[in-house]
């Protein structure tokens, strides 16, 4: 059998902010990026929308957010699901264990699932993919909500947040310990994630990279991480941004977005795909 080595590109947190849909925008015009997944509710989405209706070879996905933004639904309709200013939870863990044990928390999450899908629908975009902000799709309730919605509006492929252990650290060359435990606690999600698909035939790549070097995918990364890209089908993706803002920023200080829009229009990462004989793809083409 062929050996190959496939890859997909995406920039997250599509519509967050205008600097982000810039460098979104310019990085498929004159860069690598393949595909763009779109925060629906997020207050730059309809500039997100009009830039990607000019750029016809762009995949755009829907990334659903339920943490840390703005609902789709008035906040009325999702009390469970918001704070008292109308907001997502930035608390991850408690946000999980919520949806988990309160039923009612769990229907107000459908229909604000549903409404994302509905807002992305009325966009005209094929659904190239979906994904979730901060992967909260690895929690069971989530998961199975977006496969029952999903459904109803022609889903055919899903992010696997899986990234192998080795080729992280070989590229990256930092943190061993960190990424060695994030990986044994996620591998039960993501493995009941993997099945979870398979079982529904929504189409996944098989390895990403991009969860344990958030936010600093800069050039020299990503050479070495094209380098050490594992055999089938990968996805690298990144949040770029054309200037360094306070509200995308990681809050240690220590991403730098523009570094990563740097990354993806650098002729360095086009002169190293095609050496490596890697072949740049959407999740429309598996």
């Amino acid at each position: 059998m062929e050996r190959m080595k496939k890859l997909i590109i995406t920039g997250d947190d599509f519509g967050l902010t205008v600097p982000a849909n810039e460098a979104i925008e310019q990085a498929h015009r004159q860069g690598v990026l393949t595909t763009a997944s779109l925060m629906v509710g997020a207050r730059a989405a309809t500039d997100a929308i009009e830039r990607a209706r000019r750029l016809p070879t762009l995949g755009v996905g829907l990334h659903i957010a339920l943490v840390d933004g703005s609902p789709v639904l008035p906040a009325r309709q999702v009390p469970d699901l918001v704070t008292s200013q109308g907001e997502f939870s930035s608390r991850l863990v408690r946000a999980g264990i919520n949806l988990f044990f309160r039923p009612r928390a769990s229907r107000q999450l459908e229909k604000e699932i549903r409404a994302q899908f509905q807002a992305f629908k009325k966009t005209g975009f094929l659904l190239d993919h979906v994904n979730a902000h901060h992967h909260m799709h690895l929690h069971p309730t989530v998961l199975g909500l977006i496969l029952k919605v999903g459904r109803e509006f022609g889903m055919r492929a899903m992010r696997l947040p899986y990234e192998p252990i080795l080729p992280s650290w070989r590229a990256s060359r930092r943190a061993f310990l960190r990424k060695l435990g994030m990986g044994l606690v996620l591998a039960p999600w993501t493995a009941f994630l993997k099945r979870r698909l398979k079982y529904a035939r929504i189409r996944s790549n098989q390895f990403v990279f991009g969860m344990n070097d958030s936010g600093r995918m800069d050039l020299d990364l990503v050479l070495r991480l094209i380098k050490n890209l594992p055999e089938g089908i990968s996805e690298i993706y990144f949040h770029p941004a054309i200037s360094r803002r306070p509200e995308i920023d990681r809050p240690d200080g220590k991403g730098n977005h523009r570094a990563e829009f740097e990354a993806l229009t650098s002729p360095a990462i086009q002169e190293a795909l095609r050496a490596s004989g890697v072949e740049t793809i959407t999740f429309s083409d598996l």
